[in-house]
């Protein structure tokens, strides 16, 4: 079967940003910064992200260009015969299942508050009134299993058309709306009367409030949230690299990815924090805190339904864009894996998701007996455990080991796949620091990780 391509530079650009980008940012980033003392976990996870995305994020690109295939494939392309580096394949592309049983019901969530917002459904509440609607939203499963299914549906019809045209396409125009809404929304935070205070918290370190989280859990948070905002370690990104061609290198397009991600993550908070201390908001409120913060922004700003409805639907955009490149990673992998066609591929695993994503959305409701871990936990959350306290910096050393280890596929073959093309360069000095430095502090925090882990 011959392999699709993206058609530019900027399609393969806006397609890694895109799985990049999305609610690992603009949900994620700005509870657990919340949870985690605000800034010294936004210093960490800066630091980690330049000593641990770009390379691990590099080593996934070219693991994808060099093979052209998908990640259920790629080490049989490249690893030496008699070695068993395949059998972490599997495991990559359960990783992207995992991440989409959870992720396809939060963006349901997201096209819910769209929906609501543009019918005023908001108009008139007072804060604990918003936060009270999204309880009740919660505890409605047939309301919430259609809002998933929605998400769901459309994100695979989008992937059954060819790469060019279905996905790359619809990626570019909302990517692009998404960076302009963002920045517009963060601009008028600023002019709330929370600003100083959320910015302080959010922007400026505090030890105190760190210790208070757990400088444990703050370091291994920011490591956690490094992997989980670029979805590194289950090959959701190297996928990408399949597609491209070899203009460019692959060491300045990662900087590239990792720079736009960290602008999203940024400004959500700058969006988020300022409206937390405006409108008495815990930070640390956990997963509901943009359903909860967001909505009082629109309600006491002119035009607040306008901005609101825009913001929802580039918030979907947002949320699709992930979906997206995660769905096509997911039909890919069949595709090799079965000798499927791109629309059987889309239409089977569009059935096997919404049965794979129901347990997530009744946990809130019908299961919410089941609690994994402290009380208030339900099956979001360990779903979330395995994929980025286990799958994700598991896979992250073993990408990296195998790129740099003799007995994988080696430091020369990896540079030469890395600095093909016009661009930054893999540098022999980098190589101490990726054949030894960065393994053992991916794996050391991986265990702390596990040892200390604690649900709050």
């Amino acid at each position: 079967m011959k392999r699709e391509s993206l058609g530019s530079q900027l399609g393969f650009l806006m397609l890694s940003a895109a799985c990049a980008i999305g609610l690992g940012n603009v949900w994620k980033f700005p509870y657990v910064a919340g949870q985690n003392g605000g800034g010294v976990f936004v210093l960490f996870y800066l630091i980690f992200l330049v000593i641990f995305g770009i390379p691990v994020l590099l080593s996934e690109y070219s693991m994808g260009r060099a093979s052209r295939i998908s990640p259920i494939r790629f080490y049989q392309q490249l690893e030496p015969k008699g070695s068993r580096w395949h059998l972490h394949g599997p495991f990559a592309m359960f990783g992207n299942y995992l991440l989409m049983m959870f992720y396809v019901n939060v963006a349901g969530w997201i096209v819910k508050y769209f929906v609501q917002t543009v019918g005023g459904g908001f108009d008139g509440m007072t804060a604990k009134q918003v936060g009270d609607a999204f309880g009740g939203f919660l505890s409605q499963p047939v309301e919430m299993l259609v809002y998933m299914a929605i998400v769901v549906i459309v994100g695979f019809v989008i992937c059954s058309f060819s790469l060019q045209k279905g996905l790359e396409r619809v990626t570019k125009y909302m990517m692009l709306a998404l960076f302009a809404i963002m920045i517009a929304l963060a601009v008028n935070s600023f002019t709330m009367d929370g600003a100083k205070e959320g910015l302080s918290f959010y922007l400026k370190p505090d030890w105190a409030k760190a210790k208070e989280a757990g400088i444990g859990n703050v370091i291994v948070g920011a490591m956690n949230q490094a992997f989980f905002t670029l979805g590194l370690g289950v090959g959701s990104m190297a996928i990408f690299g399949s597609y491209i061609d070899k203009k460019n290198s692959l060491l300045g397009e990662s900087v590239k990815v990792v720079c736009l991600d960290t602008f999203v993550a940024l400004t959500a908070g700058l969006i988020i924090f300022p409206a937390c201390f405006t409108h008495g908001v815990e930070v640390n409120y956990g997963p509901p805190l943009i359903f909860i913060t967001l909505p009082n922004i629109f309600i006491n700003i002119p035009g607040g339904r306008v901005w609101g409805s825009l913001f929802f639907l580039f918030l979907t955009f947002a949320a699709l864009s992930t979906v997206l490149a995660v769905f096509e990673n997911i039909v890919a992998c069949c595709m090799d894996l079965f000798g499927w066609s791109r629309k059987k591929s889309c239409l089977i695993n569009c059935l096997a998701m919404l049965v794979l994503a129901t347990p997530c959305a009744l946990g809130f409701n019908v299961w919410s007996g089941f609690v994994p871990f402290a009380d208030g936990t339900n099956v979001l959350d360990l779903e979330d455990f395995i994929l980025s306290n286990v799958l994700l910096p598991v896979g992250a050393f073993l990408f990296v080991v195998f790129c740099t280890s003799k007995k994988g596929w080696g430091w020369e073959n990896f540079k030469a796949e890395a600095n093909a093309g016009k661009g930054l360069k893999v540098k022999d000095w980098m190589r101490p620091y990726m054949t030894y430095v960065l393994p053992v502090m991916i794996a050391a925090l991986f265990v702390v990780g596990i040892v200390t882990f604690k649900f709050r």
